[in-house]
Order: structure tokens, then C-alpha cells, then sequence
């Protein structure tokens, strides 16, 4: 075994001694990402610090290249750490700190190697395609037991390419998979424990139609999300079955928390005063659409009905008590963690739909006049 080998500096893309052609070195992952070879190294190792944007670039180059350690690593390679990661949208957000809680609670305790503990990472992407890669290639080094990601998924074709390959190369290498609240990810090695947003969109819509609303505001979240779309999709199919034509001023698009909701209310107001209700793509969102109103001198439910989506503890106690669908979000994550851990079997044909509870409350009501 040569000097280099034994220092860890080259790879192959994979463990054939016949493919030397194939060999890639530390060198040309640094040529790759443009820095030198001794900054790649300092991020493999993370024993000094690099600028955010060179430690991506870096980290990018390493899986375009399918950079793995040879020598006293690929023994290592070999098997799973005791690494378990949970990918997050938005740790602050209740929707995924109660989710990242749940998986959490069921990685610890048998099952883990030789009988021991797990160590669960809490990943926290803030929406960002590019980190979500990232921290899927920090995983992959650190060879992780399981990953599980919660959330919608980014509607972007060259990231669903990307994260299609990276979750094929994690499944490939002995890591379990497991995809909550988020669509079927096909031919990856996943396992998917998937919302009906559509379902529960339609289901809220409907309730709404049924107590004699016909001018309905839609406060959307981020278009690139499958969780966005889903709920909308679920929203119009509730419309057009009970033949009411959907005005184009009545969707506003935003984010998935208060503020939005807030200036998202207030712009449709102006867009159309008339309108007797507003439904929100979460509960936070729906927050906001109730603060707004209330600054415009509007009363829930009187003038104005508001319904939300996912029913988060605070959604009980606003005043008046949310209207909303109920995801099973605590449920859904000890299942995902369970699946991730080998200690409940996956889903038949590796996807279970997940199905939400319409919760009615005070903010619903039949329109004015």
C-alpha cells in the first residue's frame, strides 16, 4: 500500500482494484471546487474553520466526484455509525420541531449497534435546496445508520435529479431511509410516510362551501413546495365540485408563517372586500390572516371566517380556537423513527399515506348577510 493510500488521500468510486483508471484524488476534488488541497482537507476534517460558501463548494465537489476515503476508512465504510440525521425545514417552525421530537424519541435504546444508543442530529436546512444536499453528503460521510427527512419537497428538477442520486448512494451504503410528511421519493431505497394534503385541503374547502361560503381568499405557501400545491390542489378540487368559479384575485402566494399571513389578508382585502372567508395553507399562517382582520375591524367569525392546516398546539388556543386540519405529526414521526430503526416493518410497497382530521371550531361560521 503506497504512502498516499495509507494516508487516506485517495479514493475510487468504488471498491474494484480493477478500476485504477477510475481513482480520483484529493487533488481533484480541489480542482473541482476551486481551492486548494489543503482547504478540501480542512473541511473533510473540520479541524479549522472555512468560509460557509467554499465548505458547500467543496462539499458539492466531493459528491459530483463520489469522493470516498480509501485505506484505514474503507474499513469503516463498510458499516453504519450510530448517526442517525433528521432533516428540518425550520426547527423553530412547531410543524417540524414536533416531528424532529417524535423521531427523536424513538432512536435511543435497543436497537442500536450492539445494543447501544443512537445519536440523533437535528439538521436544520432553513428551505435551502443547496443545504439540504449538503447536509445529505455530511451524512453520507459520516456514514449514518438513518436518515429521515420531514417536510414538502422542493418542485425543482435538477434537485429532484440530485437528491434522487444522493438518496440512492445513502441506501446503497447501508442507510435507512425514511421520508416523513413528504412525497414517495421512486427507485431511491425510501420509505415514505406521506401526508394527504390534498385530502385535508379539500376536506377544510368543503366545510367552508357547506356553511354557505362562495368567496373564498387562498393564502398559499411557497410555490416550489409539494406541500403548497397539494394543499391548493386539494382547495380547488372543493371549488370546481361544487361549481364555483375561483377568481384569480383570491390566491395570494407567500410563506408559511404569521407575517405572511398577515400582509397576505390585508392584500386581499384590497384585491376583493367582499370576501366572507380566508383560508390559510397552516396555522400560522391563518395567525396572521386573524391579526390582519382584526386590524381592519373585521370579526372572526362574523365577517370573516379563517381555517388553517396541520392544528399545532397554540391553533386550540387563539381566540376565536382555530379552524383547521389535524395532522397526526407527533404519531407520524415515532412511526418514521421506528422504520428508520428496523423496530416496526416499513409500509406495504414501502409508502403509507398519512390522513388528516378536520377539527371545527369557533373561526368558522356562516357568511355575513
Amino acid at each position: 500500500m503506497d504512502d498516499d493510500v495509507r494516508r487516506g488521500t485517495e479514493v475510487r468510486r468504488d471498491a474494484r482494484p480493477e478500476d485504477d483508471e477510475m481513482t480520483v484524488t484529493l487533488a481533484d476534488v480541489a480542482a473541482r471546487a476551486q481551492v486548494s488541497p489543503a482547504t478540501v482537507s480542512r473541511v473533510l476534517n473540520g479541524n479549522y474553520p472555512v468560509a460557509a460558501s467554499t465548505r458547500e463548494r467543496v462539499l458539492r465537489a466531493v459528491d459530483e466526484l463520489d469522493y470516498v476515503l480509501n485505506g484505514p476508512a474503507s474499513a469503516l465504510a463498510a458499516a453504519t455509525s450510530d448517526l442517525v440525521g433528521i432533516l428540518v425545514n425550520d426547527i423553530a417552525d412547531p410543524f417540524f420541531g414536533i416531528m424532529a421530537g417524535a423521531i427523536q424519541s424513538e432512536i435511543g435504546g435497543p436497537g442500536g449497534r450492539a445494543g447501544g444508543e443512537r445519536l440523533a442530529v437535528v439538521c436544520n436546512t432553513g428551505g435551502s435546496p443547496e443545504r439540504e444536499l449538503t447536509y445529505l453528503t455530511l451524512l453520507q460521510r459520516q456514514r449514518a445508520a438513518a436518515v429521515v427527512l420531514t417536510g414538502g419537497a422542493v418542485e425543482d428538477e435538477p434537485h429532484q435529479k440530485a437528491m434522487s442520486a444522493k438518496l440512492r448512494k445513502l441506501a446503497e451504503a447501508g442507510t435507512r431511509i425514511v421520508l416523513c410528511g413528504r412525497p414517495p421519493a421512486p427507485e431511491t431505497g425510501a420509505f415514505a410516510l406521506t401526508f394527504d394534503n390534498r385530502g385535508g385541503g379539500r376536506e377544510l374547502t368543503e366545510h367552508l362551501i357547506g356553511l354557505g361560503h362562495r368567496r373564498l381568499g387562498y393564502i398559499a405557501g411557497p410555490e416550489e413546495r409539494t406541500t403548497t400545491r397539494h394543499r391548493l390542489e386539494g382547495h380547488r378540487a372543493a371549488l370546481d365540485a361544487h361549481g364555483i368559479t375561483e377568481d384569480p384575485r383570491w390566491t395570494v402566494w407567500g410563506r408559511y408563517d404569521r407575517q405572511s399571513g398577515y400582509d397576505a389578508t390585508l392584500e386581499l382585502l384590497r384585491r376583493d372586500p367582499s370576501l366572507t372567508a380566508v383560508v390559510a395553507a397552516n396555522d400560522s399562517v391563518a395567525l396572521g390572516a386573524c391579526a390582519a382582520l382584526r386590524d381592519s375591524g373585521l370579526r372572526i367569525p362574523e365577517d370573516v371566517s379563517v381555517a388553517g392546516f396541520d392544528d399545532l398546539p397554540f391553533s386550540v388556543d387563539a381566540v376565536p380556537a382555530l379552524t383547521t386540519v389535524r395532522l397526526p405529526l407527533a404519531e407520524a414521526g415515532a412511526r418514521a423513527g421506528r422504520i428508520a430503526m428496523g423496530r416496526e416493518e416499513p409500509p406495504p410497497g414501502g409508502i403509507a399515506t398519512v390522513r388528516g382530521e378536520l377539527m371545527v371550531r369557533g373561526s368558522s361560521g356562516g357568511p355575513r348577510g
